[in-house]
């Protein structure tokens, strides 16, 4: 299912999911470059969550180490800036689309300011909860695959009734629908699976299989809550 609008009106311009979508679109086409030139592993391997290298340095500085805490400070800058990078082109695609569908309803509704707060803090707190879930995983997570999932948190407590309008490719022929926002919960997970279409040229790969599927669920839950007591 590919969701095109919904039937949610408000009078705000929706800025902050605009300037989120081109910063996003804008650092994945810097990206193509690193990669053209060989230097986008290291590059996402310095700026993509790598949850081994925060938990050791955590466990380092707890350890009696005070250098490490500098080190916790400068790797743990990754939880912000791993929402803004993206592996692959359906990943790219796939969250602008949902960004687009979603984030600007949900801005429309709680304002700019609560919208990207929204989206940043809920973003920072489930990259910590994939850290606590896998500690010792060395492969970068990144993308804002997180965060857009505390959006539809928030859309379906604000919006429970909204119908989504959708494109129902099937083979050649595309199909207009309609269908109940709840539903996107479901294919907001399916379609993670998919995130590896069209990946880039990263060595040892980013986002496992294994990653993000407790932090998309606790990010539901969070951007759920948060637009519970924000209403």
């Amino acid at each position: 299912m590919i969701p095109i609008s919904d039937n949610v009106r408000g009078k705000r311009i929706p800025v902050a999911t605009y300037c989120l979508i081109g910063i996003n679109i804008m650092l994945f086409f810097w990206e193509l470059k690193l990669e053209l030139s060989g230097e986008l592993s290291n590059f996402i391997y310095s700026w993509g969550v790598i949850p081994s290298k925060i938990s050791l340095a955590i466990a380092d500085a707890i350890s009696g180490n005070p250098a490490a805490w500098i080190v916790v400070i400068l790797s743990s800058t990754s939880l912000l800036t791993g929402m803004f990078l993206h592996g692959s082109f359906s990943q790219i695609l796939g969250n602008s689309l949902f960004l687009w569908v979603f984030g600007k309803s949900v801005e429309k509704a709680f304002g700019h300011g609560k919208f990207l707060s929204l989206y940043l803090i809920c973003g920072v707190i489930t990259g910590l909860i994939q850290i606590l879930a896998e500690p010792t995983l060395k492969v970068p997570l990144i993308g804002a695959n997180a965060a857009i999932a505390s959006l539809l948190g928030a859309y379906a407590f604000r919006f429970p009734k909204a119908k989504v309008d959708t494109i129902l490719p099937l083979i050649i022929v595309f199909i207009p629908i309609e269908v109940p926002a709840s539903l996107y919960l479901l294919w907001w997970f399916l379609q993670q699976l998919f995130y590896s279409v069209g990946s880039l040229n990263i060595n040892g790969g980013v986002n496992p299989s294994s990653a993000g599927y407790w932090a998309h669920a606790a990010g539901i839950f969070v951007g759920g809550s948060w637009a519970r007591f924000r209403s």
